[in-house]
């Protein structure tokens, strides 16, 4: 570490003392009522917090959208629903507009899935602004850690803090992170978590067991630890989506547009023709302004309209592993600061496992994006320099890719140069399309794309947005202790394989897995697990119950198998195996619930094992040729 970088840092020290009291404490820009409370809110808090609260069938969500006709058309249409759409829709209905979304696969079936589970505001964004004197690079991470503090009080069963250490093997190390660190809880201001510290490397070994205390030819100095947010990312999007439609949103998932509906005398779009992938029936809806949120397919969107347009979005992988719980200790991440190639890995405990990632490399776009084994090998690599114990490729229990939606820019040599802003455009009248941006900041990304669509339709909403202050479905009167409840009022009632039903204890595993999961709508759960004879596990070794599938189904619009395996639960991204070993239960309450039969069971198996070859765990995957072997 060089002493020009310890002047560069003391630079932007004095640079971010001197703006963030303006960046952080901004007075909003909407009436303090409209963001904290009045009886709009309080109305939507108490229709989303009733304890009774039921989503609307999926057959009604889409009468209202096949009813949104051309003379009585909606106000917003969304084409998405990953975070951002999703955001979009749950922004608009709470606005007093009329809203319509659909998604052609399944709520966050794409990158919203597959994020590295981090609530952040980028601290190697904030490096980036104070090394460049970057002040539009420094106001993404204001912002990002505004909305970091906001997505956790929102979603308390699904978000928590999460320590992150830094190893440090020269005193350089500990004082240049130690100061960058303090200066990203500088940043942070009134939305800060906790403050960063310092531990000495033998504290740091009783809090990190694994942790090497020996690096190349130097030994652990200490490491500085500071905070940032963890979540269970697509849990949250289907959160947001049930959220929405509790609003007034009609969301339906498995509905692919398949073309955009333009006014032949001005040219306009107004609404979409959209086939129902269950059941192959295909329908006009009419809206004022369609808003294209498709993550990383929206160029395909934008080419309904031209197919000659320019491309918009630079894909970018991002590839993460899985690994067993021992590799990291319970409430403790890493942060490897640099890699051979000059990226952050990190490695954080996450629903019982390990989660490791991730790459940033170009990629093409493709509905089910598979991890490359050199990236597989790259992170298990990155993690190994750091760690005590010998890292094996046999143990990743899962490997996933992800596809960034990045706004492209012409001139980036590569895409860790480019910003990880979003945009709102409107290049087709009635069209606007959001991209780019990240998990964190989805809600203030969906209140500038609602913006962008009044200004567009000339809509009348009947209140400002109102999202930053609106706990989602599952949020209200949930309390990090709630699971107690549930172990102490509910049993597991079990059928065995003879056919008879026994009762288990609802042991603090499984009543952990489901306050957290469900938030208070886990005694739903419980009920359906102890009056229904659905009590037992899915998967050994997993807290997963068979009662979910058929509260999901119930309650969380779930229509197939692998919208259970990895979106409602997330065994298929904890561990593959263990996915595979539970499909056929989870398909046969599937098919009690939507009253499937035999050939469309057969059918959901074989699509769920073809999705979970994509996942490459060790028993799935050819690595021969690893060093990791």
């Amino acid at each position: 570490m060089s002493l020009s970088s310890f002047r560069r840092l003391a630079v932007g020290a004095a640079v971010i003392a001197a703006v963030s009291g303006g960046a952080v404490y901004l007075s909003p820009s909407v009436a303090s009522s409209d963001r904290g409370g009045g009886p709009i809110l309080d109305s939507l808090r108490r229709r989303i917090g009733d304890p009774n609260a039921s989503v609307p069938s999926r057959s009604a969500q889409e009468s209202v959208l096949i009813g949104a006709s051309a003379s009585n058309p909606l106000d917003v249409l969304v084409i998405g629903g990953g975070a951002t759409g999703s955001g979009v829709a749950l922004d608009a209905a709470t606005r007093g507009l009329r809203v319509g979304l659909v998604e052609r696969e399944d709520f966050s079936s794409g990158t919203s899935s597959r994020s590295t589970k981090l609530i952040h505001g980028g601290v190697r964004y904030l490096e980036k602004a104070v090394f460049n004197l970057d002040y539009g690079q420094l106001k993404l991470v204001f912002h990002a850690l505004e909305e970091r503090k906001q997505l956790i009080e929102n979603a308390p069963h699904l978000c928590h803090a999460l320590p992150c250490m830094t190893p440090c093997f020269d005193w350089f190390e500990v004082v240049y992170f130690w100061m960058g660190l303090k200066m990203y809880d500088l940043v942070a201001g009134p939305r800060l978590l906790h403050l960063s510290r310092y531990y000495s490397a033998q504290e740091s070994a009783e809090l990190f067991p694994t942790l090497a205390r020996k690096g190349k030819d130097k030994s652990l100095r200490g490491t500085v630890v500071y905070y940032d947010g963890q979540m269970n990312d697509s849990r949250l999007n289907v959160g947001l989506a049930c959220t929405a439609a509790l609003a007034g949103a009609a969301v339906l998932n498995h509905a692919e547009v398949v073309s955009l509906i333009t006014d032949d005398a001005t040219k306009r779009i107004i609404g979409a023709r959209v086939r129902n992938n269950l059941t192959g029936k295909e329908f006009d809806s009419y809206a004022k302004v369609v808003v294209n949120a498709a993550g990383p397919f929206c160029d395909s969107i934008r080419k309904m309209v031209d197919e000659d347009t320019k491309p918009m979005i630079c894909p970018s992988s991002g590839v993460h592993i899985v690994l067993p719980d021992y590799y990291s200790p319970e409430g403790m991440g890493l942060i490897v600061p640099k890699t051979k190639d000059g990226r952050v890995v990190f490695m954080l405990p996450w629903l019982g496992r390990t989660v490791a990632g991730t790459t940033d490399s170009n990629t093409s776009i493709t509905p089910l994006p598979e991890p490359h084994e050199d990236e597989i090998q790259f992170i298990l690599d990155a993690i190994s320099d750091y760690l005590n114990i010998k890292v094996r490729r046999t143990d990743v229990l899962s490997a996933w890719s992800g596809i960034r939606p990045l706004a492209m820019d012409p001139t980036a040599k590569s895409t860790e140069s480019i910003s990880r802003d979003h945009v709102v455009f409107e290049e087709n009248p009635g069209l606007v399309t959001i991209t780019g941006g990240k998990w964190t900041t989805y809600r203030s990304m969906a209140e500038d794309a609602v913006d962008a669509a009044i200004k567009s339709g000339k809509l009348s909403p009947t209140n400002e947005c109102v999202t930053q202050k609106l706990q989602i479905l599952g949020s209200h009167g949930w309390e990090p202790s709630s699971f107690t409840a549930l172990a102490q009022q509910y049993v597991r009632m079990k059928k065995t394989y003879g056919g008879k039903v026994v009762p288990g204890a609802m042991d603090t595993a499984a009543a952990k897995h489901l306050s957290h999961a469900y938030g208070s709508m886990a005694d739903r759960v419980a009920t359906i697990a102890q009056e229904e004879g659905l009590g037992k596990r899915l998967a050994h070794g997993h807290p997963f119950l068979e009662a979910e599938v058929a509260y999901c189904a119930r309650h969380e619009y779930c229509e197939s198998a692998v919208d259970f395996i990895a979106r409602r639960c997330r065994i298929a991204f904890l561990d593959t195996d263990a996915a595979a070993r539970a499909l056929q239960r989870v398909v046969e309450i599937l098919a009690s619930e939507h009253k499937w039969d035999k050939s469309r069971e057969k059918q959901e198996l074989q699509k769920a094992k073809e999705f979970l070859q994509t996942f490459k765990s060790s028993k799935n995957a050819q690595f021969h040729d690893g060093k990791h072997n």
